[in-house]
């Protein structure tokens, strides 16, 4: 899976510089006025293609910065948002329906139970500890949720608020690309990203500590 996600993305690369290449690229303001243009469209169309293409294993950051670039900060975050929860809403239930009987049989297993534990124990927070990390892609993580015992409200929750801090940060850098960003707009992203991280990752902490603490 990992292996087709790195293909993927490096055939989209390849498209679009050959693309950049061969045909006039528009400026990145010109994409915005298209997208303006379109009305409701373009947020419906971009909605839809971040959906699907994070279905399969295709870094969900493109679509973020596609958002901030084509719609702006607001409807971007929002659109973006909204998809990654649909998506991985999906996927976890694509998950939870094929594997669980599966993964049930091996949670005698030492390794397999403690994480089915680890999440499950967790709640939300622990999936948003897992959402906060760049390095654990978003796919893979849905499946490992949807495979495990952790209740799907939890899964929800954890997904929607450990992904804010990092789809705001994108979607403000795509929206910078157009170059007509109020400073003041900008910052107040900013902080409100760093907020939201910092305030995450403290409750983290917290409850991280309270399960280590002996009964």
């Amino acid at each position: 899976m990992p292996r087709l996600g790195v293909l993927l993305a490096v055939c989209l690369v390849a498209a679009l510089v050959v693309a950049a290449v061969v045909l006039p690229v528009p400026e990145p303001a010109e994409l915005r006025t298209w997208a303006s243009g379109a009305g409701a469209a373009a947020p419906a169309l971009m909605f839809l293609a971040y959906v699907v293409a994070t279905l399969v294993p295709i870094p969900r950051t493109v679509f973020s910065l596609a958002s901030g670039l084509l719609l702006g900060p607001v409807v971007g975050v929002t659109v973006a948002l909204v998809a990654t929860a649909v998506s991985g809403l999906l996927s976890f239930a694509l998950a939870r329906s094929l594997g669980r009987r599966v993964v049930a049989r091996h949670l005698t297993r030492a390794r397999v139970r403690a994480v089915d534990e680890r999440l499950t124990g967790g709640g939300w927070l622990a999936v948003a500890s897992l959402r906060m990390i760049p390095a654990i892609p978003f796919l893979p993580t849905n499946y490992a949720c949807g495979l495990s015992s952790v209740r799907t409200r939890h899964f929800m929750a954890g997904t929607v608020a450990g992904s804010v801090p990092g789809t705001v940060a994108v979607v403000v850098l795509g929206d910078t690309l157009t170059g007509g960003t109020p400073p003041a707009l900008l910052a107040a992203f900013i902080v409100f990203a760093v907020a939201g991280a910092a305030g995450l990752w403290l409750a983290i902490r917290r409850q991280t500590r309270v399960a280590e603490v002996p009964a």
